[in-house]
């Protein structure tokens, strides 16, 4: 049987997970382009496959039409936003997630994000690295109020980490577990009343078309102008354009994201912003994290296509 590994990440510091793939009789075929395959590269790579272990590359209705062979989808993360699901379930197509595998590093770096963006971080360093030494004005993050949108894994995550910053938390999430909430000390909230009150908004939550651009125009304009948003999920959760504008106008503190509609984004703009922080989609992309969905999507693989 052939399989496409398309994360750029696997195996990378783990090159077992391709012997134990190797040695359960697969040949495998890898992601040697630099970059995240576009429609067509995946329609001629998955012509003859029977399974993918699956990054953030597209895996819409018009691939999977081109890849007859597939019988299993091993995603490389938890987001299936790029996968097609009904097609798969139409087709009998096993789709698996790494859940868990990588929930502690992505809050980490939304924490990381809220942090630098808030003590203007990346600003003080590029302007040491010119040999300015000028003081800099920026927030306080101990004490103030974290709005989290998405109370799942990483949400929860997230929360954990606030109560070392005594921050009160804010959450709004579909499936809201209030047991856990009480335990957690977590508030629920609605989304406007998290865009109204929090000091920190960090996104969490899947990207589908209930939520696609759920960070609008108007909630953007009901945040304080101290706030700082965080966005570790997806970058259609976000209308874009209006956050730039927003960033602009200095209509909020700032913005540390690791995702975006298109990455690399292609409007210039946001390269000049001072308080932007930006990151590559690499939220997960710890040794620990990425060795444990390798080695999750590599067991979930081989189950699916009936190998162990």
């Amino acid at each position: 049987m052939n399989i496409l590994v398309t994360p750029r990440s696997f195996g990378k510091n783990n090159p077992e997970l391709f012997d134990a793939l190797r040695e359960a009789g697969l040949n495998v075929m890898r992601n040697d382009s630099g970059g995240i395959f576009s429609a067509a590269q995946m329609k001629e790579k998955l012509a003859s496959c029977d399974g993918v272990i699956l990054g953030v590359d597209p895996m819409n209705a018009e691939v999977l039409a081109a890849a007859p062979r597939v019988r299993a989808i091993a995603k490389y993360g938890v987001g299936t936003d790029n996968i097609d699901l009904a097609v798969c379930k139409e087709r009998g197509i096993a789709v698996s997630r790494t859940v868990g595998a990588n929930s502690n590093a992505v809050a980490d770096y939304a924490f990381t994000l809220m942090l630098a963006v808030a003590r203007k971080a990346a600003l003080i360093d590029r302007r040491c690295r010119a040999k300015d030494w000028g003081k800099i004005t920026s927030i306080d993050v101990y004490g103030k109020t974290l709005g989290i949108i998405g109370l799942g894994a990483v949400g929860r995550c997230v929360a954990r980490r606030a109560r070392g910053f005594d921050m009160r938390v804010l959450a709004h999430d579909i499936a809201f577990d209030d047991v856990h909430a009480r335990e957690a000390g977590v508030e629920r909230a609605d989304v406007d009343r998290i865009c109204r009150k929090a000091d920190f908004i960090s996104l969490h939550t899947v990207l589908n078309d209930e939520t696609r651009n759920l960070i609008n125009a108007d909630r953007l304009a009901a945040m304080k102008k101290t706030a700082v948003l965080v966005n570790t999920a997806r970058g259609g959760l976000v209308d874009e354009s209006a956050l730039l504008a927003a960033l602009r106008e200095g209509r909020l503190h700032g913005a540390g994201l690791d995702v975006f509609e298109e990455e690399p984004p292609a409007d210039p703009v946001w390269y000049g912003l001072d308080n932007v922080v930006m990151g590559s989609h690499c939220s997960s992309s710890t040794s620990g994290a990425t060795e444990t969905m390798g080695r999750m999507a590599v067991e979930n693989l081989l189950r699916d296509l009936g190998i162990q």
